[in-house]
């Protein structure tokens, strides 16, 4: 089973729920089952960290981001059994980047799998410390319910 978590530029919340997910699966011995990874819609941050500010947030929670940015490409979709988007714009952009149609049926919403009202896991980039914060709840809660969700559904 691989994962694979797309945002938009791969530099803030994609990176932040592979590492808030591979996490889980360390910490429950399943890294040997389940894989994951990330990526975003654009290339204009190709190569970059992840954002400082959502490293130092996540830091702060014991977890630690790593990672290049890079954009999700035709093997992507191959290989993910699930590729999860954090918002509507992803989930669109992810569609019409899809090599084959067929394979849009593995992509789900990361709001799907996360208790609270959310819709949609908000782009921190342009705001403050508190956005930082949210996402990382959000990854929290939804992260832990998407591997609650494969282990009930086996690929």
């Amino acid at each position: 089973m691989h994962v694979l978590f797309v945002c938009w530029g791969n530099i803030c919340r994609s990176p932040a729920a592979e590492c808030t997910f591979r996490k889980l699966l360390e910490e429950g011995g399943l890294s040997d089952k389940i894989t994951c990874d990330s990526a975003g819609t654009i290339g204009s941050h190709q190569g970059n960290p992840p954002d400082s500010r959502m490293r130092q947030a996540a830091q702060a929670r014991g977890l630690t981001i790593t990672g290049s940015a890079r954009m999700i490409n035709d093997e992507d979709y191959h290989k993910a059994d699930l590729i999860v988007t954090m918002d509507d714009f992803n989930f669109s952009e992810v569609s019409k980047l899809a090599p084959d149609p067929v394979l849009k049926k593995k992509m789900r919403p990361f709001c799907d799998f996360v208790s609270t009202e959310d819709r949609e896991v908000p782009d921190p980039y342009y705001g403050g410390v508190s956005g930082f914060e949210k996402v990382l709840d959000l990854m929290d809660d939804g992260c832990q319910k998407i591997l609650e969700h494969i282990q009930k559904n086996p690929a």
